[in-house]
């Protein structure tokens, strides 16, 4: 950063104080916003940032106009969330996972999961408690609990499986560690937690009394194997936070509604800090939102098996381009890696290139990773997207080499 002129020309300083708190200093514009500039100035296809080219279902769509119309949610909502909305959420862990909360004192509507994850960390951390968290992470991870003054430890997931290393887990814990952050499936490498994983995570939680959160938006893209909520394991229900949003299940990702699901004295907590926040957001989406969380088990499936086929499509045009590909058990990212069809580039710089080489926007791993050599290599690319585009996007690829 740069320092502020007698002239007022922005520097970084005011009064001799940094312009940004040194907390978040470093972390700079999002590789999102980066990317989707990108994408627009050269016209790219965008796969680097993960928004579906599709709205969700039409009749979620016109359940928020009939919302609107009807005056429900146009002034400010329930701080916690409507009512219909958090009773919604509560049915789908019952339906889904057979977890059971109650609706009033056990369930908090979010402005996406991005802010349930900043206002969780806010709650719960205080300054030099430490975080562990699998990296590459998102980015929003690093930033919030920088924001709440406390530490992250990073676990690296390793290709080309990307599964952690428990042992390193149980080694990094520390008489600092307050809490364990999991992401499964996990952005942006696929991963998903298996029940024998999950099982040794839960245990260590339990033996050394930690908190997990877990970020489990991707929760419904599950190509194989299923998803298994850690909060439904012997000692976890009452030491975990889980969030979710509807923005990846619903492709309704503007709307940002998000929710949190745990024990009263956590969600007593979260909420505490969520309401100097956005304080309450979407109001008319919440109501459109607790349809969709009704939908038949139908368009669940239906999703997922869309998005398999879409991620084959992707993959076999990757490795045909000469990436490495190593495909996801979960979400709708695909992580590459460069190494053979670039040798001696890193993946920032890649990414920057790949636009005006070939008319295509991915996304660096490498920004992911508190020890970025572990990731110089890899590259993210979304697929969700139409057909027509992600088979487009794969004959520009394979015009890298030419």
């Amino acid at each position: 950063m740069t320092d502020m002129t007698s002239t007022g020309s922005p520097t970084g300083r005011v009064a001799g104080r940094p312009l940004l708190n040194r907390r978040l200093d470093g972390l700079g514009t999002t590789i999102f916003a980066e990317m989707s500039a990108l994408a627009t100035a050269t016209g790219a296809i965008n796969l680097g940032q993960g928004f579906p080219d599709t709205d969700g279902p039409a009749a979620i769509s016109e359940s928020a106009v009939r919302a609107i119309r009807d005056g429900r949610g146009n002034q400010y909502p329930p701080g916690p969330g409507v009512p219909e909305l958090r009773t919604a959420i509560a049915e789908h862990q019952q339906r889904f996972y057979g977890l059971t909360y109650d609706p009033d004192t056990e369930v908090l509507v979010t402005a996406g999961a991005t802010e349930a994850i900043a206002a969780t960390m806010l709650a719960l951390l205080e300054p030099g408690d430490e975080v562990i968290a699998f990296e590459p992470f998102y980015d929003s991870y690093a930033a919030s609990i920088a924001m709440a003054g406390a530490t992250r430890v990073p676990l690296t997931l390793r290709a080309p499986d990307f599964r952690p290393d428990l042992d390193a887990l149980r080694a990094a814990v520390t008489p600092r560690t307050r809490l364990l952050l999991l992401n499964s499936p996990h952005n942006p490498t696929g991963m998903v937690l298996t029940p024998d994983e999950l099982t040794a995570i839960a245990e260590l939680a339990c033996e050394r009394d930690l908190l997990v959160v877990t970020d489990e938006v991707y929760e419904h893209l599950v190509f194989e194997g299923g998803h298994h909520p850690i909060a439904a394991l012997p000692g976890m229900r009452d030491r975990t936070v889980s969030l979710s949003s509807a923005g990846k299940t619903f492709s309704f990702t503007g709307w940002k509604v998000g929710w949190v699901t745990a024990a009263p004295d956590l969600v007593a907590a979260v909420r505490t800090a969520k309401q100097y926040l956005t304080y309450v957001s979407a109001g008319p989406f919440q109501y459109a939102v607790a349809d969709a969380l009704r939908l038949p088990d139908s368009y669940f499936t239906d999703l997922r098996e869309g998005l398999r086929t879409k991620r084959d499509i992707l993959a076999a045009g990757l490795t045909d381009a000469g990436f490495e590909v190593y495909l996801p058990h979960g979400t709708y990212f695909i992580t590459t890696d460069i190494a053979e069809l670039a040798p001696h580039s890193h993946a920032l710089d890649f990414c920057r290139t790949l636009p005006e080489r070939c008319g295509v926007v991915a996304v660096p791993n490498s920004v992911f990773y508190d020890h970025p050599t572990a990731g110089r290599t890899q590259v993210r690319f979304a697929f969700c997207k139409k057909t027509d585009v992600l088979r487009e996007a794969a004959d520009r690829l394979a015009h890298l080499a030419d």
